[in-house]
C-alpha cells in the first residue's frame, strides 16, 4: 500500500473465527483506528467490524515509525487480542497458536485485501456494501444498518457522530 491513496480494505480473523463477537475485541480495533486517526497518520472515512472480519475505507497518511499505519494497526490489535486472552479467556487462545519463526499466536489472516479507489463511484458502492453487512441473512445483526453500532453507516445516514476520528469521503473526494 501507498501513502495518500484511499484503499477499501478487508481483514479476515485467522480461519474465519468469529473473535470479533465480542465487543471487547471490536474496541480494541475503535481504539487503534482512534489513535492513528488522533496522531495524524490514517484517515478513516467508512468502516464496518463484523463478528469474524472488518471492511474499512482509508489513507495512510504518514508512515508511523517505520511501518504503515495499516500495518501498526494489525500489530496492535493482534497484541491487543492476545493479551486479552491472555488474561480472560485461555482456552480461546489456542487457536490462534501458530508454528512460526515470527510469532507464537496470529488472529489476522495473511491474505488482507486492499483495493485502490480511483473514483467516487466504486468508493461509494463499496461504502453501501460497507454500511448493509451486518443485514446479509447470514449475520442477521440487525434490520435498519444504521442500528449496527460498529459501523459507519450512521454518520453518513443520519448524521451521528459516534466516532470523531471519522472523516467525510466527500470532502476529500
Amino acid at each position: 500500500m501507498e501513502l495518500n491513496i484511499v484503499y477499501f480494505y478487508t481483514a479476515t480473523i485467522l480461519n474465519w473465527d468469529n473473535l470479533l463477537s465480542d465487543n471487547k475485541f471490536k474496541n480494541i480495533i475503535i481504539e487503534s483506528l482512534n489513535y492513528l486517526v488522533k496522531n495524524g497518520k490514517m484517515k478513516v472515512y467508512s468502516f464496518v467490524i463484523m463478528p469474524n472480519h472488518l471492511h474499512i475505507i482509508f489513507k495512510n497518511l504518514e508512515k508511523n515509525g517505520r511501518e504503515m499505519p495499516y500495518a501498526s494497526f494489525m500489530k496492535f490489535t493482534g497484541h491487543s487480542f492476545l493479551e486479552e486472552l491472555r488474561k480472560n479467556d485461555s482456552t480461546l487462545i489456542n487457536k490462534f497458536k501458530v508454528e512460526r519463526l515470527s510469532r507464537n499466536h496470529q488472529f489476522w489472516q495473511r491474505n488482507s485485501l486492499p483495493i485502490k479507489m480511483y473514483d467516487k463511484e466504486i468508493l461509494e458502492q463499496k461504502l453501501n456494501y460497507i454500511h448493509h453487512n451486518p443485514l446479509q441473512k447470514h449475520w442477521n445483526l440487525v434490520s435498519d444498518p444504521n442500528d449496527y453500532y460498529y459501523s459507519s453507516c450512521s454518520f453518513y445516514e443520519k448524521e451521528e457522530i459516534r466516532f470523531t476520528w471519522l472523516s467525510d469521503y466527500r470532502d476529500d473526494f
